[in-house]
């Protein structure tokens, strides 16, 4: 396996840290201050000006859409192995992907719509979003079912005439909050009584329908996420054409396999920049302050936690590493392995990385003066979406048993 960065991405990583150096890291403050001014005026639900006025910059230095391959709409689309360094980049700051076109959701919906759209459905959604004109949501969680199980979604998709009526309710609609959000993929059943993993479908739906009505915003550890946001969303009679379901009936869970691979992996690399700037706040932390007549840096507890953050961490990124790998080589399916366990293991290295970080901030890290809190909410909440840590132990162990049964049998 070779991870080294070829020359094109080794240029696009300088041109990205120069990027952040000159324009994100320096923002954060008004990012902050434009968020406080809208929540003063009442309405924080509406776009920054500071994210549209970055974007076309970022475009100009061609650091958009490197997230999806081989899309003739999106040429500058890196495969995984290539994107992960750029990916880790922007997790540095949270609202930083948005500036490049490569945040969540958007990006594992536009690569629904590339890998199972219509050139109807690519053409009305997947280009503005491509463009960064608009925003979208993935509706998959309900609040009535333990969800980390698919098939207990009851959000029903029902077929009439030359149209499908959608009637559930949904939560965690990360995005669903942004005013330019314009369309949801919807996952619900089409046949209850057909097999386990034949009842769900995906049905593109336009957030104006008639029908669609957020119920409430739903905070993360008190963080609103605005103007992202996350909602539950009630989907009443919501009526759509035939032509919006994905594939086919009955193909949401291979669809849905297609979209949480890279979405995981994704994520991950995004978690592995929070750890390392994380990191590097602990350590400057622990060399600017004294206790007890020393620098918290030269006293041994302190050693130890940052030779196991910087441990923790670059075995985090090679299992990254190897999942990116495997990925564009033999794909998802059989890269599955892979997936599961850097899911497991990245936002549990990340949130013991910030942990340890707050910790040597003492007061101050659990305070917003310093970016630690809120990183440590977003993390936390991964061990959570995409997937609960138990599912994907769940997916390792079985194929991990598997694997030792088609062995040699036992002595």
């Amino acid at each position: 396996m070779d991870f080294s960065h070829s020359p094109d991405v080794e240029a696009l990583r300088t041109r990205l840290l120069r990027f952040f150096d000159d324009a994100i890291l320096p923002n954060e403050g008004r990012y902050h201050e434009e968020i406080r001014r809208h929540r003063e005026a009442g309405n924080v639900w509406q776009a920054l000006p500071l994210i549209e006025e970055l974007k076309p910059r970022a475009r100009a230095e061609g650091l958009w859409n490197l997230f999806l391959p081989r899309s003739p709409r999106a040429p500058e689309g890196l495969d995984n192995l290539a994107y992960a360094p750029l990916c880790e980049i922007m997790g540095r700051v949270p609202w930083a992907p948005e500036v490049f076109n490569c945040s969540a959701p958007d990006t594992g919906n536009m690569e629904t719509l590339e890998r199972y759209g219509s050139e109807a459905h690519k053409r009305r959604w997947l280009e503005p979003l491509l463009a960064g004109e608009i925003r979208s949501a993935f509706l998959m969680t309900e609040p009535e079912v333990a969800s980390s199980d698919a098939t207990n979604i009851r959000c029903s998709i029902r077929r009439d005439g030359d149209d499908y009526v959608i009637n559930g309710r949904k939560w965690w609609s990360s995005g669903a909050g942004d005013p330019r959000c314009a369309v949801y993929i919807v996952m619900g059943k089409t046949d209850a009584d057909a097999p386990r993993h034949q009842q769900q479908s995906m049905i593109l739906v336009p957030a104006d329908t008639p029908g669609i009505r957020i119920v409430r915003h739903l905070p993360v550890f008190g963080y609103d996420d605005a103007p992202h946001g996350h909602m539950e969303v009630a989907l009443e009679d919501v009526r759509v054409p035939a032509s919006n379901l994905l594939l086919g009936e009955g193909r949401g869970f291979e669809i849905a396999q297609g979209r949480l691979g890279p979405g995981r992996i994704h994520h991950c690399m995004r978690t592995i920049g929070a750890a390392e700037r994380a990191f590097e706040l602990m350590c400057q932390r622990l060399q600017s302050r004294v206790a007890f007549g020393r620098p918290l840096s030269e006293q041994s507890l302190w050693h130890e936690r940052i030779a196991h953050a910087r441990c923790m961490i670059e075995q985090a990124r090679l299992l990254t590493l190897k999942a990116a790998w495997m990925m564009d080589r033999v794909g998802n399916k059989e890269a599955r392995t892979e997936i599961a366990m850097i899911k497991v293991v990245a936002p549990q290295m990340a949130c013991q990385v910030i942990d340890w970080a707050i910790q040597a901030h003492g007061g101050a890290g659990v305070s917003d003066d310093f970016p630690l809190a809120a990183a440590y909410a977003g993390i936390r909440t991964l061990r959570l979406a995409d997937g609960p840590d138990e599912v994907h132990c769940g997916t390792i162990a079985r194929l991990e048993l598997a694997r030792i049964a088609a062995m040699a049998p036992a002595p």
